[in-house]
């Protein structure tokens, strides 16, 4: 099982706070570094305030060398697709080629009032992402001095130089994920790289994991040429009682989080529950880090958990 350290930055992290972050997981051998796509906290006061996520992943890749970069997902809402390609192709650049895509329809509906961005309905927005994701392929794989044209409902591209191209051949791997019943695991099965179901019961894992093996079997696609991953907030600690300062430290219950996941407890625990999810298929784990501060816990679950499942 692969581990990778995500970051919630939009609930009140610095700059620098994240690139601590980010140098402390590469250090400790975490496969990469992802960060959310948000503007506005979900609570409290979010301060200093959000940071947007591909700037912030361009320094980053100046500042480390050999850590995975991506977000856990850009919002289709947030940017048009043709200058989020070229933005995306020149941080895949920038990191010599260590970026990863995820990309979805956008969905809090609060940080699209605070900062004027227009949030449709959910079809729009999900007839929006297919056509982003139609856009920015295309402009990435138009062999180069050929231009690209795209005609769609929302988007229409015409005579496109199609440049920057990244570093990765045809293009960096793309993240979709979700619980949709039908257009998720279709566009999963056409244009994704990796399938993450974040924050969610086993049971509804099982349940979008058939469905996106049966999208991708009907797309032709060979079994295994996508990667099936989870997203659970990490809360761990060598007994019961350092379990709980780290969950008084975010603000969380202890017991709620156990509920709905399994990097929740001691290592030893950890370990174990997480065997159901490897017996799943689920070959990716995102650790939802919420305490920036907190770097003892990454060493943690580092010495302690990937140790014995990687």
């Amino acid at each position: 099982m692969e581990f990778r350290a995500f970051i919630e930055p939009q609930q009140g992290a610095t700059y620098a706070q994240q690139l601590a972050v980010a140098q402390t997981a590469e250090q400790l051998d975490f496969a990469a570094f992802f960060r959310s796509d948000h503007y506005s906290a979900m609570s409290g006061d979010g301060l200093p305030g959000p940071t947007d996520s591909w700037v912030t992943l361009g320094a980053i890749a100046r500042e480390t060398s050999r850590i995975r970069l991506g977000t856990l997902v850009s919002s289709a809402t947030f940017r048009y697709p043709g200058p989020l390609a070229i933005t995306v192709a020149q941080v895949d650049e920038m990191s010599g080629g260590r970026v990863e895509f995820g990309l979805g329809s956008g969905w809090f509906a609060d940080e699209h009032r605070a900062y004027g961005i227009p949030f449709p309905s959910v079809g729009e927005r999900f007839d929006r992402l297919s056509e982003q994701l139609a856009v920015i392929t295309g402009l990435w794989t138009t062999p180069p001095g050929e231009t690209f044209d795209y005609v769609g409902k929302h988007y229409t591209i015409a005579d496109s130089p199609a440049l920057p191209k990244p570093v990765q051949d045809p293009h960096p791997p793309i993240v979709i994920g979700g619980t949709g019943a039908k257009r998720t695991p279709e566009l999963a099965a056409k244009y994704a790289a990796e399938f993450n179901l974040p924050f969610t019961t086993i049971d509804v894992a099982r349940t979008q994991r058939q469905r996106v093996a049966d999208a991708v079997a009907a797309a032709g696609r060979s079994a295994d040429s996508i990667v099936y991953s989870c997203a659970f907030v990490l809360c761990a600690g060598r007994d019961d009682a350092e379990v709980a300062r780290r969950a008084e430290a975010i603000g969380r219950d202890v017991d709620e989080m156990r509920s709905n996941s399994p990097l929740v407890g001691t290592p030893a625990e950890i370990v174990d529950q997480l065997r159901a999810w490897t017996e799943l298929g689920i070959q990716r784990v995102y650790a939802q880090i919420l305490d920036l501060s907190d770097v003892a816990h990454l060493e943690l679950f580092a010495a302690d958990v990937m140790r014995q499942l990687r």
